[in-house]
């Protein structure tokens, strides 16, 4: 009986072994829960920041670009001198101002004095027509003078010399001769009105070359409907490009301490592109804002050019931003475990495989290329995504559809990094190179890899796995 109390003993000693073992295991996993907790917080505390100041850095890098920088202002608006509602509203202004100094009486004093009392007569007659006549015309003269090269010169020569002032009224600095009293952004058109009163004089109305020098304004931007704002748009243009690097740099932080760093940059990305689809609408709201608060005697369509001609650089900031986090959330996605995922990289690999048998087959060999290109590919993945990187910081005001090319072109980088790959042998044979794996190298992707590179459980190598 002795033997089997014995074993009795023994097993029990187990069992109590292997509950304190389980309750040990238990009381380590909460701390480590605990943990993970407070890193998935930070992560997502980190990444809604940064989606937060998305909107914020691209209206900084704007206000900054387009303050900052005469040139730049000057590139923004030289296409409303060439733009109908601008070129309509200019005449309009111009006519009136010349209207106002024509003295129709003085018409009569090429008339022969014999004649004058009929022509009087006649006049007094046609009242209102004539004036109408007198005006329809000065108006065409107007409208040939801004359709001519000429008014772009005048155009571009006066936004160059206002654009200090447009600084001022955007941020409220008063500082230095130039002072703005009454919050507007203003061109001074005395420059056309004197080539309208040339073709005037040579279209026959010689009345027009005794008009004095004028002086009018043509409104470019109204500051009093957005004069809450001008401490935001200092602050903003102090901030300038920063702002944006550091919503850039919060995101990143956010994905790295994420416990599931892909599932954290897919939706980071998303948050990002979000973030500047909502910018994108405020604009088209503000716009509509703008102006209804504009008075009565501003043109409206003139208003409203003015106002996406300003802002076109910034909605394609908006564009470039919303491309780029649906890029990359996609690539992050497409390198991850899920079936759809594999299911497209092991598609991609067949046709890369398929296009290397039939080259096979043509005879044609890469020789230690394809040795070289296995060993190394990680090297070369991540050399072509900072390649593709540095392209699009590079890249002067890029757009959506730089982003979209660029991607386009690691793409097909990641192709041919992946043709030239060669496939890693089979255990038991010879390699088909003497080029095998160096030291330090890992393997290289068998048959069933993906076009990128980082392995990872249950991942297949996708072309962005490295910036997952």
């Amino acid at each position: 009986m002795g033997a089997p109390d014995g074993g009795t003993d023994d097993e029990l000693t187990l069992l109590r072994a292997r509950v304190a073992a389980l309750e040990a295991g238990t009381g380590q996993g909460a701390p480590k829960r605990e943990h993970h907790r407070l890193r998935s917080f930070f992560s997502g505390l980190l990444v809604v920041i940064g989606c937060v100041l998305v909107p914020l850095g691209l209206v900084a890098a704007w206000t900054a670009d387009l303050l900052g920088d005469t040139d730049r202002y000057v590139q923004t608006v030289s296409p409303l001198a060439s733009d109908p509602d601008i070129q309509a509203a200019v005449a309009n202004r111009v006519t009136g101002a010349v209207m106002e100094h024509i003295d129709l009486p003085a018409l009569l004093e090429g008339v022969a004095p014999d004649q004058r009392p009929l022509a009087e007569k006649a006049l007094g007659k046609l009242g209102d027509s004539l004036e109408s006549a007198v005006s329809s015309f000065v108006h065409d003269r107007a409208q040939d003078v801004v359709a001519s090269p000429a008014f772009e010169t005048i155009w571009t020569d006066a936004n160059r010399a206002i654009h200090t002032s447009l600084d001022r009224a955007l941020t409220g600095d008063q500082d230095g001769a130039v002072k703005i009293e009454t919050d507007t952004v203003t061109i001074d058109l005395a420059p056309v009105i004197e080539r309208v009163k040339e073709r005037l004089v040579d279209s026959g109305l010689t009345v027009a070359g005794k008009i004095p020098e004028i002086h009018t304004d043509f409104t470019v931007l109204r500051s009093d409907d957005i004069g809450k704002a001008k401490t935001g748009f200092a602050l903003l243009q102090t901030m300038g490009v920063w702002l944006p690097v550091i919503a850039v740099l919060l995101v990143a932080g956010g994905v790295l301490l994420a416990v599931r760093r892909r599932r954290a940059l897919v939706a980071a990305a998303l948050g990002f592109a979000f973030a500047a689809v909502v910018l994108g609408i405020a604009l088209t709201v503000f716009r509509t804002v703008y102006l209804n608060a504009l008075p009565s005697s501003v043109s409206p369509a003139a208003a409203g050019t003015v106002y996406d001609t300003l802002i076109r650089f910034l909605r394609t900031s908006v564009r470039v931003c919303a491309v780029l986090g649906v890029l990359v959330a996609l690539v992050a996605w497409l390198s991850g475990p899920s079936r759809p995922a594999v299911l497209v990289r092991g598609l991609w690999h067949s046709g890369i495989t398929a296009t290397r048998s039939t080259a096979d087959r043509a005879g044609m060999r890469l020789g230690p290329v394809g040795g070289f290109v296995r060993r190394f590919r990680t090297w070369i993945v991540w050399i072509l995504v900072a390649a593709a990187a540095l392209a699009f910081v590079l890249w002067p005001h890029p757009t959506g559809w730089v982003v979209f090319g660029l991607a386009l072109a690691l793409l097909f980088a990641l192709a041919v990094m992946d043709f030239l790959a060669e496939p890693e042998p089979e255990p038991g044979l010879e390699p088909t190179s003497k080029s095998g794996p160096g030291p330090g190298a890992g393997p290289g992707p068998g048959p069933g890899a993906g076009p990128g590179a980082g392995p990872g459980p249950g991942d297949g190598p996708g072309p962005v796995h490295g910036v997952g």
